[in-house]
C-alpha cells in the first residue's frame, strides 16, 4: 500500500513529499477520503449512461496523445493521466466527468487524485476504452436494457 501511494505521489509530480517521508496532511486527506468514499461512487459502467446523456458528460481520455489520435470516444478531450492535477482547471465541477484509459487502471489514479482535491463529480469508466467498445459504445445502455437475444 505504501509503495502504491509513493508511486502515485511521484507520478503526480510530488517528489518532495515522497522524499520527506510520510506527510501527516497527505495521509490524513487520503484516510478521510478512503473512509468516506463508498465502493462504486467513483466508478461508472458504459451501460449506466444512456446514449442521449453522453452529450452532457465531460469525457476525458487519460491515455497518451498517440493513442488518443488513433482512436477515442467521440467528444473526449485528451488529458494524459499524469497531467490530471496540472490541468485540473480544465475539468468542470458542475457536471459528470468520465475519465478513461485502455482498461481503467491509469484513469483510476487520475480520478483518485482529483477526488482528493475535491472533484466529487469525476468517475472512472470501468473497463476503459476497450470495455466501452466491447459493450457497444454509446449504445451500451440500450444493449444492456434491451431484450435478451433469442435462445437465451
Amino acid at each position: 500500500m505504501r509503495f502504491s501511494i509513493l508511486l502515485l505521489l511521484l507520478a503526480l509530480g510530488v517528489p518532495h513529499i515522497v522524499a520527506a517521508g510520510e506527510t501527516p496532511v497527505v495521509v490524513k486527506a487520503m484516510e478521510e477520503y478512503m473512509d468516506f468514499n463508498e465502493y462504486g461512487s467513483s466508478l461508472i459502467w458504459p451501460e449506466q449512461i444512456p446514449a442521449e446523456d453522453w452529450k452532457n458528460v465531460f469525457v476525458v481520455d487519460a491515455r497518451d496523445a498517440p493513442q488518443f489520435d488513433k482512436e477515442h470516444i467521440p467528444g473526449a478531450i485528451n488529458i494524459e493521466w499524469r497531467q490530471a492535477i496540472a490541468r485540473r482547471n480544465e475539468i468542470p465541477r458542475d457536471r459528470m466527468v468520465v475519465v478513461y484509459c485502455n482498461s481503467g487502471s491509469l484513469s483510476a489514479q487520475a480520478v483518485f487524485a482529483l477526488r482528493l482535491l475535491g472533484w466529487d463529480n469525476v468517475k472512472v469508466l470501468q473497463d476503459g476504452f476497450e470495455g466501452w467498445k466491447k459493450k457497444g459504445g454509446f449504445d451500451a445502455n440500450q444493449r444492456a436494457s434491451g431484450p435478451a437475444p433469442a435462445g437465451h
